[in-house]
């Protein structure tokens, strides 16, 4: 039998856009429990959210915005990111998706790669200064018409410039719309350095979300607790779209990931489900509040964007009450998921499978060298095809034709195995991604950024094993003759507000010379050898993940 599955489900693919299905819902469900951020103190019925979407798609037609028009969001979690998210879909606009973590330089680009004619955006967030970030960038990013910074008087002249239009506007506007028109874009990072724009419809990541929620069961009875990011999949479809397709209840418990808080909210809001990645899930099962909380309302919830550990997942289930939680695997490009495990599933297929084809979705596992479909139990590249697969990469054809083939099949890049029973288990990467508690890094844009460091001459940025994180980044550095000694600390200086967090490494070996082919090829596994063995990593290689 051949590693080859196609999810046949009898619920069909939903064929409405984005502010149309919000609009359905709350026709449904007016009265009941759309949104919370507790930390707004803020909560709205879908009908009140409803509302509060149209006073801001009516600010942005009456701000010029036009359908396929770009406009950046970089802010944390907050309620009104969930209200620009949908009123940009009911107008048409593309929302470009700003990673929080963000400095200046990928600011910049992101701004200017996606052409965003509108950028709103939080005015601050803890150590970071996004006034004066964007005040630093404007005058770089020609196409960049206009700022709206959130809590203060550009958000409120932005939803009043609306109220007087006229009625009819907004449907008119949305009746223009198809649901396979582009409405998001989403950064991930690029073997070139660069990010690349993933570009996703209506149709993408509505059907994604609902699905996802469909599998779990959801209904409009269900409250889902969402500390993970609006900004990626995980919180802006799985998480905000796979509840308002069913209408449960959007629970924001913090601005950013806080155990304490995420507990808090569970408890206090009586959340049937909660999502994280297993870096979450670890703060959450080890916070001082974790034995005084009750968290018997959760009965499911979703875990993905990294490896998770055995005995990690074993607590959740047990402590956590979590009996129907959920395997996610896929990929920004898939709109995110691709597979995922069932409620009904043995506990030993949740920790050791990323679960069975989507609904709608095939999957297949291939040769890399031949591109045939490689038997079961072999591995290969998983690729995926349907519904869910990116329109494309942002203005880059070149790029897009090198991740979709000529059949429609989407290249993970990952490596896999299929069993008889069609369930999906990831062994390993074909490319050189380092995924750090959920974030994905590609190691070649750290290095061309650490290329820019004076003293380095030669930079290999690689993934090392870590009990926390899954992974952080190790730069294996060659100095230029005569320069000082670079260790860690110099490093994330130098990186420090030019770089992402993430993207910081956390180790730097300072080295003569790296680990080579007889044909000059970098061997990066050599080099994840020895660092494991130099770095006293042995415990973190050896953990068990799903």
């Amino acid at each position: 039998m051949l590693s080859y599955a196609h999810g046949a489900y009898d619920t069909p693919l939903i064929g409405r856009t984005i502010g149309e299905d919000l609009e359905r819902t709350a026709a449904r469900f007016g009265d009941r429990d759309a949104l919370v951020s507790r930390h707004q103190s803020m909560r709205m019925t879908y009908a009140q959210l409803d509302a509060a979407v149209d006073r801001v798609a009516r600010g942005l037609l009456a701000a010029g915005i036009e359908r396929g028009d770009r406009v950046g969001l970089w802010s944390p979690n907050c309620s009104e990111w969930v209200l620009v998210q949908y009123a940009t879909a009911k107008v048409g606009a593309i929302l470009v998706n700003v990673n929080p973590a963000y400095r200046t330089h990928e600011l910049a680009y992101v701004l200017n790669q996606s052409g965003a004619r509108m950028l709103v955006s939080a005015q601050s967030f803890r150590t970071s200064d996004y006034r004066a970030m964007v005040g630093e960038v404007r005058g770089e990013c020609p196409a960049l018409e206009r700022v709206v910074f959130l809590q203060g008087g550009d958000w409120e002249e932005l939803q009043a410039s609306g109220d007087g239009l006229a009625g009819g506007e907004l449907a008119q506007r949305m009746a223009t719309l198809s649901f396979d028109d582009p409405i998001n874009i989403q950064y991930t990072s690029g073997t070139t350095g660069f990010p690349k724009g993933a570009t996703l419809s209506h149709h993408n990541i509505l059907n994604n979300g609902f699905f996802v929620g469909e599998l779990i069961g959801y209904t409009e009875a269900d409250r889902v607790c969402l500390p993970v990011p609006f900004y990626h999949c995980f919180g802006m479809v799985m998480g905000n779209l796979g509840a308002t397709s069913h209408g449960a209840c959007i629970v924001i418990p913090a601005p950013s990931f806080d155990p304490a808080a995420t507990l808090a909210a569970i408890t206090e809001e009586r959340c049937s489900a909660v999502y994280g990645v297993p870096t979450m899930f670890i703060g959450m099962l080890g916070d001082p509040s974790f034995g005084d909380v009750d968290l018997s309302s959760l009965r499911t919830g979703i875990m993905a964007g990294s490896p998770c550990p055995v005995e990690v997942m074993k607590r959740v289930i047990d402590e956590m009450h979590m009996s129907e939680v959920s395997i996610c695997y896929g990929m920004t490009e898939t709109s995110p998921v691709s597979t995922q495990t069932r409620v009904d599933d043995a506990v030993e297929r949740r920790v050791g499978s990323v679960g069975r084809v989507g609904p709608h979705v095939e999957v297949r596992v291939v040769d890399p060298a031949t591109g045939l479909t490689v038997a079961r139990g072999e591995s290969g590249e998983l690729c995926t095809r349907g519904y869910s697969v990116m329109l494309g990469y942002w203005e880059d054809e070149e790029k897009t034709r090198e991740a979709i083939d000529r059949a429609g099949w989407m290249h993970t890049g990952d490596l896999a195995t299929m069993d008889d029973e069609g369930y999906v288990n990831i062994v390993g990467r074909i490319k050189d991604l380092v995924i750090r508690g959920g974030e994905n890094v590609y190691p070649r844009e750290v290095e061309e950024f650490l290329y820019s460091h004076p003293d380095v001459v030669d930079v290999q940025v690689i993934g090392v094993p870590d009990e926390r994180y899954g992974e952080e980044l190790c730069a294996w550095v060659r100095l230029r003759e005569g320069a000082s000694r670079l260790d860690a600390d110099a490093v994330r200086a130098f990186c420090s507000g030019r770089l992402a967090h993430y993207k910081v490494p956390r180790y730097v070996m300072v080295v003569d010379e790296f680990p080579m082919t007889v044909t000059g090829k970098v061997q990066k596994y050599k080099m994840r050898e020895t660092a494991i063995g130099d770095l006293g990593l042995q415990d973190a290689a050896a953990t068990r993940t799903a």
